[in-house]
């Protein structure tokens, strides 16, 4: 960890009554320069320089405090307890308008090339593997940039997910649906089999990641959530990722519903038509949502 962060925040609050908002927003401060320092720190910058631009970028410490309420007023801030919706106001942050244009310009191609995978798929334009494999890998490339991308992006209720992780992220996205496009290119030729070996190394690699992902997720919430409990997160639906032991058993059953489908699927495309395989893929997503319905809002009592 850059201990240089907390020397120099504490100096940049030097001087400032700490009352239990103050140290709300500074615990807030804190977690955002950690995460741009470690942006700072991948691209080349030392621990201290990091630290400095981060600090640095964040402005004036009034600026961030704003006025003061002087005591009497209706505020939280002067005695009365904040509800959800007061707090998720006063936090709000709004879409970057360069983010919404890009990922729905990226949106729209990754659903062009995932919809014309499926129709060469089942023949109705092209045929051959190789169009399906190549426009299934073009929208999987599209859609782990935008998971990743998406991660990147401070919320109302998050901080923006370091590069690395977000990465991560958007690996995994990548490689279940690029393991969905060899499926379907080993449908249209099934003397392909190196193209059924690679879809099932490819949703192996994307079910591990995914499950070791959620179960090392750091919390990412903002004091001002963390303040809320536990409610906030069953209110979202967020149990599933929040607790290990769930993200493990998703992982777990998952796992063993896309082995078994994967063999039953290469089986039956091999014995009988490659239609079948699109039988199992369905039976297997229909499953993994089942389960993921199950961990996520099962009681985290056990």
């Amino acid at each position: 960890m850059n201990t240089h962060i907390h020397r120099l925040l504490d100096e940049a609050f030097d001087g400032v009554t700490m009352s239990p908002e103050v140290r709300e927003l500074k615990e807030e401060v804190r977690a955002n320069v950690m995460a741009r320092t470690e942006e700072l720190e991948a691209a080349g910058a030392s621990p201290a320089d990091a630290a400095r631009q981060a600090i640095d970028e964040l402005g004036s410490v009034e600026d961030l405090l704003g006025a003061p309420v002087a005591p009497g007023m209706p505020d939280a801030r002067a005695g009365k307890a904040p509800n959800a919706a007061d707090l998720h106001a006063r936090n709000k942050v709004r879409p970057n308008p360069g983010f919404v244009v890009r990922v729905t310009l990226l949106s729209v191609a990754a659903t062009a090339a995932v919809v014309l995978a499926v129709l060469a798929a089942f023949e109705v334009v092209g045929g051959e593997a190789r169009t399906v494999l190549a426009l299934g890998l073009a929208g999987a490339a599209l859609l782990g940039f935008i998971t990743a991308d998406s991660l990147r992006q401070e919320t109302t209720s998050n901080y923006a997910m370091p590069l690395g992780r977000a990465a991560l992220w958007g690996l995994a996205t990548f490689a279940g649906v690029a393991a969905l496009a060899a499926f379907g290119a080993f449908a249209v030729d099934t003397s392909a089999v190196a193209l059924a070996i690679a879809g099932g190394v490819l949703a192996l690699v994307s079910i591990g990641l995914f499950s070791w992902l959620g179960a090392t997720q750091t919390n990412r919430h903002k004091a001002w959530v963390r303040e809320l409990g536990a409610d906030y997160s069953a209110h979202q639906g967020g149990a599933q990722w929040s607790d290990p032991n769930a993200a493990a058993r998703f992982g777990m059953y998952s796992g063993a519903i896309w082995v078994a489908g994967i063999g039953a699927g290469v089986a039956l495309a091999i014995i009988f038509a490659w239609w079948w395989s699109l039988v199992v893929l369905g039976v297997c997503i229909v499953l993994t949502m089942i389960v993921q319905a199950s961990t996520m809002f099962r009681s985290t009592k056990d």
